[in-house]
């Protein structure tokens, strides 16, 4: 039997702890001295302010935060609620507005001992976005009541009005390092809580993708491209945080306690944050702070395809996306509807595809990259194809498209084209001619196999695999097939369902770098469909021909030793392609009947669980 080391080239790593998921959390920070709601706050996690507010009466007190513990400090000379604050630590910061019980414009600067009155605003306004934007000489008060879309900028010395939000509202969020860039999200409207969000470039607000649930009483901490929007209250309490990456929102760990009312720091990156204070349920008013943090720099992280033995005894994988609850969700449409078109990638950010069929081009040449939210085109293919029935090879950097027809009678299908990161350029050709074929691969290290021809017509069993410079035939499938779909590296891949022969056929095989063995068959027989993967290991099968009506949505999820049917694709597809892997995956494109070609794209986030592995 071979041994580990003979299959993967690597011995198998010793452990003595499990690895960690790179997941920032919510941890106990120390109790503020008063508990209060509705207040200001400033600064960062480890030099933070909290000042004025509620409890039930009026507060001028004035906390500071060193990191772990908060000590009394200098009160504000006007107590007041409903104020609003900003700063960059405990040292410099601005409280502005609030009620006592009269709205008021007031403004006060602290300085790390006391507060000093300076110049108004221009209008008195209670229930800011929270907590407000920059420093003590560069911020911003944004919305508010009575007048919810008004911003008014600081300069250190005075206030000046600036362009108006383009949805008014009161008690939502804020975060930005400075008066030039910034964030709000959610809070109440005229007549309702809002998801809005809005970001600011320092002369004008664009409405940008809106937070995942509506909300209000919420705070934020971060910039205008990197935030943590934590809380608030829909109607009752939240616990709930979302993290803003600078495109859309993605929800993340809870906090521990649901809060709203409550003030944050962390004004210049959101994996520094701090929350403190707030109420839920109203007569509750909060003491409890809690900072958000990753795991150390030091620490071991876990990722797809690890294999180790803890202990020396246990033996130990990772797996991903293994929860059966996982869904599909909407992701951007493309600029191009296609079908049969190559994918690249290796999560939902880092995704690719090139050539495939269109609604007015058999074989188009066009290729687009996806950021996470919005497809964009970059250089065509020297030459327009069609893609093998599923092929998966490199990323936006790096990439493969061979095998791909490119005219009448097969034209192509022995050529390769290979994508350095800003151009496709011809490569060398394969040594068989074959279309439907499947793939997989890394960009210059690249895999097909399989695949049907005139001589063959029930497919073919051939390997090729490609070395940076030449293609070379190497140890065939254990069944002829065509139509398959491919995952993974020249080194650990799967052939997974195909057309064999005669019927969509459910078998798998998994390649070592050597040969083929036979493992698991999926629930549902499928072709022409799509699949994400980084390895043999762990592996997405989605959509295709074989469904019970012609074309199919399963979803199916392989941890390594099985597979199991998951959340189905919102449609039946036949021609679609996938990218990525088992826990970030790309549903791109592909025909919901024997005529519409879709440009849609759903994407399957999962999480990361690390297994103990059974063997005999």
């Amino acid at each position: 039997m071979a041994t580990y080391k003979e299959i993967k080239g690597v011995t198998v790593e010793t452990r003595e702890t499990d690895p960690v998921s790179n997941v920032g959390t919510w941890a106990s920070g120390g109790s503020l001295n008063t508990s209060r709601s509705d207040f200001g706050g400033a600064g960062i996690q480890t030099s933070a302010l909290a000042f004025g507010g509620n409890n039930p009466t009026t507060l001028a007190n004035n906390e500071e935060y060193n990191g772990s513990s908060w000590t009394e400090v200098g009160d504000l000379n006007s107590g007041r609620n409903s104020l609003g604050g900003f700063g960059a630590n405990a040292e410099a910061a601005i409280a502005y507005g609030g009620r006592d019980p009269t709205t008021r414009a007031y403004t006060e600067q602290f300085d790390g001992t006391s507060w000093t009155e300076v110049n108004d605003m221009n209008a008195g306004r209670i229930a800011f976005c929270s907590p407000g934007v920059g420093t003590s000489t560069s911020g911003m008060a944004v919305g508010g009541s009575p007048t919810i879309n008004r911003v008014e900028e600081w300069d250190g010395s005075s206030w000046s009005e600036v362009a108006e939000l383009n949805t008014g509202v009161t008690q939502g969020a804020t975060a930005g390092a400075n008066a030039e860039a910034a964030i709000k999200a959610g809070g109440y409207t005229d007549s309702d809580q809002t998801a809005n969000a809005e970001v600011w470039n320092g002369s004008a607000w664009t409405e940008v993708n809106n937070l995942n649930t509506a909300k209000f009483s919420n705070t934020m901490s971060g910039t205008s491209t990197d935030a943590l929007n934590a809380g608030g209250r829909n109607p009752s309490g939240l616990a709930q945080t979302e993290s803003w990456n600078g495109t859309s929102w993605t929800e993340v760990n809870d906090l521990s306690t649901a809060r709203f009312d409550f003030a944050a720091g962390g004004y210049s990156a959101s994996t520094a944050s701090i929350v403190f204070g707030g109420k839920n349920p109203p007569s509750s008013y909060k003491t409890e702070t809690e900072e958000w943090s990753f795991p150390p720099v030091t620490s071991t992280i876990i990722k797809e395809g690890d294999v180790f033995l803890l202990g020396g005894t246990t033996f130990k994988g990772v797996v991903k996306a293994s929860s059966p609850s996982t869904t599909w969700s909407s992701g951007g449409t493309m600029n191009t509807g296609r079908a049969y078109q190559w994918g690249h990638g290796t999560g939902i950010p880092t995704s690719m595809v090139s050539g495939g069929q269109s609604a007015s081009v058999p074989r188009d040449v066009k290729t687009e990259q996806y950021n996470g939210t919005a497809w964009t085109e970059v250089a065509d293919l020297p030459t327009g194809a069609t893609a093998p029935a599923g092929m998966t090879s490199g990323t936006p950097l790096s990439a493969m498209a061979a095998a791909g027809n490119q005219g009448p009678s097969l034209a192509g299908v022995n050529n390769s084209q290979l994508w350095n990161g800003s151009s496709w350029a011809e490569s060398a050709e394969l040594n068989i001619t074959a279309g439907d074929r499947g793939g997989s691969g890394t960009g210059p290290a690249a895999f097909v196999f399989g695949g049907t021809n005139p001589g063959n017509p029930n497919g073919i069993a051939d390997t090729e695999l490609y070395d940076g410079t030449s293609w070379s035939e190497v140890n065939n499938l254990n069944t002829v097939k065509y139509s398959q779909s491919g995952v993974g590296t020249p080194t650990s891949s799967l052939c997974i369902n195909g057309y064999d022969p005669g019927a969509y056929t459910t078998d798998v095989e998994s390649w070592n770098g050597t040969s083929w063995t036979e493992i698991a068959n999926t629930n549902n027989a499928q072709g022409y469909g799509g699949a994400a993967g980084q390895s043999n290991q762990n592996a997405l099968k989605f959509g295709g021909s074989g469904g019970p009506t012609g074309f199919s949505a399963f979803t199916e999820l392989w941890n390594g030793s099985s597979w199991t049917e998951i959340g189905n694709l919102s449609a039946s597809y036949s021609g679609n392609t996938g990218s990525g892997s088992a826990a970030s995956a790309l549903n791109i494109g592909g025909k919901t009947n024997p005529t519409t070609i879709n440009a849609v794209a759903e994407e399957f986030e999962g999480s990361v669980a690390l297994q103990t592995i059974t063997v005999s």
